[in-house]
């Protein structure tokens, strides 16, 4: 396999962002160096659906009960940076609960926590690079970057790809959410670039009476590649 195209740092957020208040001690203090593609990053893990329980994919049925929250639906097709489908690599997520709650013990977030909802899945794309999900819409919540700071509604996205240099951590938004304005992660993404990281809401995967449908389409790399978490 030959190497992969470089990514095109100008739609990425930066390391070192004013308004993102941990990236000021975290981000690297001098400029990355390009090494070039070896095997080593021209291929990557092989999955199956042995890797996957039966409910692995549909957050909404990992328990006895049925959680809290409005049902939606997240799906998409993952593409390599020539547009072309991904099939069977693995993508995974995670995400708070309907009252912006992670399950997870660093959360010291005051809302409750759903004893129905874990909060995390996993999926194989198909053989036309599609991912599909069920879950509960998550809410938004407060943290400590900056006074009366809240994060917008998201769902996490771990995307493997065919090989570790496609590999891919992002985040996913619900269009017309207001917080978007004042997120300084979601604000870090230069601005050509931030619709790639909200879904559109879709009338065709929403079930009738059930749950409300968006998609969400994962580019790996390339001019129109989906910008990562920083």
């Amino acid at each position: 396999m030959s190497g992969f195209r470089r990514d095109d740092l100008e739609d990425h957020p930066p390391h070192r962002y004013p308004g993102y208040r941990s990236t000021q001690t975290r981000a690297p203090s001098r400029p990355p160096v390009p090494l070039p593609h070896t095997v080593s990053e021209t291929t990557g893990t092989q999955f199956s659906r042995a890797n996957l329980g039966p409910v692995d994919h549909d957050l909404t049925r990992q328990h006895e009960g049925r959680p809290i929250g409005q049902k939606i639906i997240v799906t998409g097709r993952v593409l390599d940076q020539d547009g072309t489908p991904v099939p069977g690599t693995m993508v995974e997520t995670w995400q708070a609960n309907a009252a912006g709650r992670y399950a997870h013990d660093a959360d010291q977030h005051d809302g409750p926590l759903d004893p129905n909802f874990s909060g995390g899945g996993r999926c194989l794309t198909g053989d036309d690079g599609t991912y599909r999900f069920v879950t509960i819409q998550p809410g938004a919540y407060p943290w400590q970057n900056h006074p009366n700071a809240w994060r917008p509604a998201h769902i996490h996205f771990s995307v493997f790809g065919p090989a570790v240099a496609t590999r891919l951590i992002t985040q996913m938004y619900f269009p017309g959410d207001p917080l978007l304005d004042h997120d300084p992660i979601y604000q870090s993404v230069p601005p050509h670039a931030r619709d790639r990281l909200v879904a559109t809401f879709d009338f065709d995967v929403t079930i009738p009476g059930e749950a409300l449908g968006y998609t969400f389409d994962i580019v790996l790399r390339g001019p129109e590649a989906t910008p990562p978490e920083e």
